[in-house]
């Protein structure tokens, strides 16, 4: 299982709604996504903030604050585009908790801010965790001696590969999202494996799955 929902230190508790018009307004969506958001997203709430007065944690590294955002669904389905969307009106590290008919699950993208303009962030691929019982056990917050590192310890807890010994976050987040390309293009060959007639043509789709699996053993080894 990955990414089991947090407890929160009572005075990190927020609970304020964000009304959805701030996230259009803010990121100027086109129509498709606002009305994807709006299909999808039945509440957006502000749930709580992780910070140096709501933790005793440091800044650190331009992790001042992170901010715990709950998305109530209205089905099952939740496109990456809706938290994007909502990432990039937040101008703060952030993690979601998403609920769905009592159950709960953990998202999230490495925010960092852009070395080109400092005022910017760069968002990676979010990662989903896996549905929880909403009012089931909440695991502890993670160790950490500042809220940098606090914020790397979430995000690890989602990734469906461990972090090597030593191995930085941004590392950890390359060798990942590698292996989800790989596997994309594993499901890409097997695909054209199937449908393939000629034996010379199987031989050679063959000859690429193995390297590809080969890219993904060193990977996740």
């Amino acid at each position: 299982m990955i990414g089991a929902p947090y407890s929160y230190p009572a005075k990190a508790s927020f609970g304020r709604i964000i009304p959805k018009n701030r996230i259009y307004e803010h990121g100027r969506l086109g129509k498709a996504l606002r009305e994807r958001i709006k299909a999808q997203v039945d509440r957006i709430t502000w749930a709580a903030k992780l910070a140096p007065e709501t933790t005793n944690l440091p800044e650190a590294q331009g992790v001042q604050e992170i901010q715990i955002i709950e998305l109530t669904q209205r089905d099952n389905d939740l496109d990456t585009s809706v938290l994007l969307a909502i990432d990039r009106a937040i101008p703060k590290p952030t993690l979601f908790h998403l609920r769905y008919r009592g159950q709960v699950r953990m998202a999230a993208a490495y925010k960092r801010p852009s070395e080109a303009d400092r005022s910017k962030w760069v968002i990676g691929e979010h990662y989903l965790g896996d549905w929880y019982p909403e009012n089931g056990d909440r695991q502890a917050l993670p160790i950490a001696l500042d809220l940098q590192g606090l914020y790397e310890q979430l995000l690890r807890g989602l990734l469906p590969h461990p972090a090597r010994p030593g191995e930085s976050i941004a590392a950890h987040l390359e060798r990942v999202e590698a292996i989800r390309r790989h596997e994309r293009e594993r499901a890409r060959l097997d695909a054209k494996l199937q449908r393939e007639k000629q034996f010379n043509r199987k031989v050679a789709l063959n000859a690429q799955l193995r390297t590809v699996n080969q890219h993904i053993e060193t990977l996740t080894a």
